[in-house]
């Protein structure tokens, strides 16, 4: 059955709101840990690294925003199938909802371990999982408002995490960010490829297109919501840079987490506990995010309810999460997810630009002629 490509939705959200929908889907579990892998690749020159894959996702962004100019009215799951007909566009979109339900995967698993290293090492993973899966349902099946309310929400009530940075900065020697680009361009494209895994999530935007009022502002809103994500990678990476030695960078799993140990208020011991458990809300946006775009997919490409597959894509995650029990096997799975999100979210958007800006420009010749 064909895809309406006018399809209008009856709930819309702002553009406005897209600032908090692109940040809040960003910033997630990959926060908590991300310097470690840059500072493998671009030693001190880490920073660099962070900003050079902040500039590239403006160009990826660029080119989506580009993208659905050619189509007001429809998602990613409608642009497959008018360019590449039925069933290759049937195939590409089941292959961005098994996405959508991997990056959900990875996103609970790792914050199930960070649960587990930090608060409750003898605590289920299961039981973890089953609470965060109960929140995303409870917010999924209010609708897409409701889960741009959560990313709203989220990023104003965690705000106040980035003041904490002031804490370590007290110790830090800024002698450790010299000299500036000792690493050569390889090691800092390197260390741009390893934050895939932490900046991924401005591909919801391909989804979230026909709910979006003022669409001729997309493109600015979305921007700053990428620069202030940005922003704040670049404030984390430099005080981590400053704070840490490169031996301590090296070894420290989740320096973030790390930097708020030092931190220290008559009324609470162990601030990290705290964060810990306050990086819920953060997560949650991501996972109500991708939840909504694969059970989205699963109307608008087989025609199915949505919300008896709410329940269905959350039974499907939380079986593996039970499977995956050492950090071995979770740094390959969040390997073999940076690989694909890269293609994804970084290469495919291009590619997917250039045959509908074929496919536009055949028509309209056709139809000049015509």
């Amino acid at each position: 059955m064909k895809i309406n490509l006018s399809e209008r939705p009856q709930h819309s959200v702002s553009a406005l709101l897209l600032f908090f929908v692109i940040h809040s889907v960003q910033v997630g579990v990959g926060l908590q840990g991300f310097q470690r892998v840059i500072y493998k690749s671009a030693g001190h020159d880490a920073w660099i690294s962070v900003l050079i894959s902040g500039i590239w996702s403006l160009l990826v962004l660029w080119i989506m925003v580009k993208t659905l100019s050619y189509y007001k009215n429809t998602d990613l799951y409608g642009i497959h199938y008018d360019v590449f007909g039925k069933w290759i566009g049937g195939l590409l979109s089941a292959l961005y909802m098994l996405y959508c339900l991997f990056a959900f995967f990875i996103i609970i698993r790792n914050y199930v371990e960070v649960i587990q290293a930090w608060l409750f090492p003898q605590l289920a993973a299961w039981f973890v999982a089953l609470t965060l899966v109960l929140m995303v349902i409870y917010t999924v099946t209010g609708g897409i408002r409701v889960v741009v309310g959560i990313c709203f929400f989220s990023v104003i009530f965690s705000a106040w995490l980035l003041l904490l940075l002031f804490f370590p900065i007290e110790y830090a020697d800024w002698r450790s960010l010299l000299p500036i680009m000792e690493a050569d361009v390889s090691h800092l494209m390197k260390g741009a490829y390893e934050t895939t895994f932490t900046i991924v999530g401005l591909e919801v935007l391909y989804i979230l297109n026909p709910y979006i009022k003022e669409k001729e502002k997309t493109l600015k809103f979305s921007s700053l919501g990428l620069a202030y994500t940005l922003f704040v990678y670049l404030a984390v990476m430099v005080v981590s840079l400053v704070y840490f030695s490169g031996g301590q960078l090296e070894n420290t799993i989740w320096a973030t987490l790390t930097l708020f140990k030092i931190i220290h208020f008559p009324f609470v011991e162990r601030f990290e506990y705290l964060a810990i458990t306050f990086w819920m809300l953060i997560i949650l946006p991501n996972l109500g995010m991708y939840l909504w775009c694969a059970v989205r997919g699963m109307s608008r490409v087989f025609h199915r309810n949505e919300k008896s597959y709410i329940y269905w894509f959350s039974l499907l995650i939380i079986i593996p999460v039970c499977f995956v029990k050492t950090r071995n096997d979770v740094n390959m799975l969040n390997g073999f997810f940076a690989k694909i999100a890269f293609v994804v979210v970084f290469c495919y958007p291009f590619l997917l630009f250039a045959v509908t800006w074929i496919k536009k420009t055949y028509k309209e010749r056709i139809g000049r002629k015509s």
